[in-house]
């Protein structure tokens, strides 16, 4: 999950983030999505000190080979090219709970949606059905609208493409916020 790009003179390009799931080492191929950008990962560092792999919950940084800093941004998250590698979500479908929302939210709405490092416009597409929030049962489907209190199941469509995946596979990242008017 990149939280930021650098270039260090003599070094290179350098990425920065938490490691979520499995390992990252040196030699591996790893591919950044959503900008689908493949390249080896030349070494890891974690304070300033290098290391044969890095796992889950380590902060680090890691050179990566003949890629510019220009063509990675935070948000952006790598994963092993070879091994159910990340992909970018045209759109996806998510159960939201409306937490605290002045009035009706309905299809259109277009709030920012902060997901992992990623902070990015997203449509509420179609309002597919109310849910229980306890249970996870339909109690309404297309509603014309969602207020505060209410569990809805949503098609969501982001401005750009965004890496989400479910949260049964990979709870990180399919974990998220929305935001409108500085509410989250």
């Amino acid at each position: 999950m990149t939280q930021d790009v650098y270039k260090i003179g003599g070094i290179g390009t350098v990425p920065v983030g938490r490691v979520e799931t499995g390992i990252l080492k040196p030699g591996t191929i790893v591919v950044f999505a959503p900008a689908n950008i493949t390249t080896e990962v030349k070494s890891v560092e974690m304070h300033h000190e290098a290391l044969q792999e890095a796992v889950p919950g380590d902060n680090v940084g890691f050179n990566v080979k003949n890629v510019s800093v220009k063509e990675l941004r935070r948000g952006y998250v790598a994963g092993d090219s070879k091994n159910n590698p990340p992909k970018g979500a045209a759109d996806f479908t998510a159960q939201v709970i409306v937490l605290n929302h002045p009035g009706q939210i309905s299809n259109g709405y277009t709030p920012v949606l902060d997901c992992h490092t990623a902070h990015i416009a997203c449509k509420f597409a179609e309002i597919k059905e109310k849910v229980d929030r306890r249970t996870g049962k339909s109690t309404e489907e297309n509603p014309k609208s969602i207020k505060s209190g209410d569990a809805a199941i949503v098609n969501l469509v982001p401005s750009k493409p965004l890496c989400v995946e479910s949260f049964q596979e990979f709870p990180p990242l399919g974990r998220f916020a929305v935001r409108d008017m500085r509410q989250t």
